[in-house]
């Protein structure tokens, strides 16, 4: 696949903000395209990690904010473990989402921010994913109360989700991560 890049000056500095956001040296990768090979999005995204990676590489700009890799991306870190330079080609992408947000560009299909903010909530909460308050949170947020609730029932019966929260999980740390994120991005509340 060929990749274009409009040969625009970029001032905006986005491999910089990139590489400062994600602590990753983009210039380490040398398109070994392992990380695409393993992601489990990159047959339903237009671009693939490695692509992302290249085309900041090459200087692309903001055209990058909307691409939809950047909000189909599950942060599964299934290219980090594949990269033989341990590029974490998922840190790139989030910050490029966080960029996304920041100045309000993307505007993605469905309610994908809304799912991560429930999900991520409720890691907050519980130290580990609970997804009977991360669907509250979702279905409360995206207004669609009444949606998929025939499914319930049989999910309750197979066991794919709890009623009662997970034990066994280390809030402290659980906490501790969260604060040392807010804390690095200068948001501490």
């Amino acid at each position: 696949m060929t990749i274009v890049i409009k040969k625009v000056e970029n001032k905006t500095g986005l491999r910089s903000r990139i590489e400062e956001l994600s602590d990753v040296d983009l210039s380490l990768c040398y398109q070994c395209k392992k990380c695409a090979n393993g992601c489990p999005v990159a047959g339903q995204a237009k671009t693939t990690p490695a692509e992302i990676i290249r085309r900041l590489q090459l200087g692309a700009g903001e055209e990058l904010l909307v691409n939809d890799m950047v909000w189909l991306c599950l942060s599964c870190e299934t290219c980090y473990n594949r990269c033989p330079m341990k590029i974490n080609a998922g840190a790139v992408i989030d910050a490029l989402r966080e960029i996304a947000v920041e100045k309000g560009v993307a505007k993605p299909k469905g309610n994908i921010p809304l799912f991560n903010k429930a999900f991520l909530t409720t890691v907050k909460m519980f130290g580990r994913s609970y997804d009977l308050p991360a669907l509250a949170v979702y279905k409360l947020g995206s207004g669609s109360l009444t949606g998929d609730m025939e499914k319930v029932p049989t999910m309750l019966k197979k066991g794919k989700l709890a009623i009662v929260p997970p034990i066994g999980a280390d809030n402290k740390t659980v906490k501790r991560i969260f604060d040392n994120i807010r804390t690095k991005k200068g948001t501490v509340k």
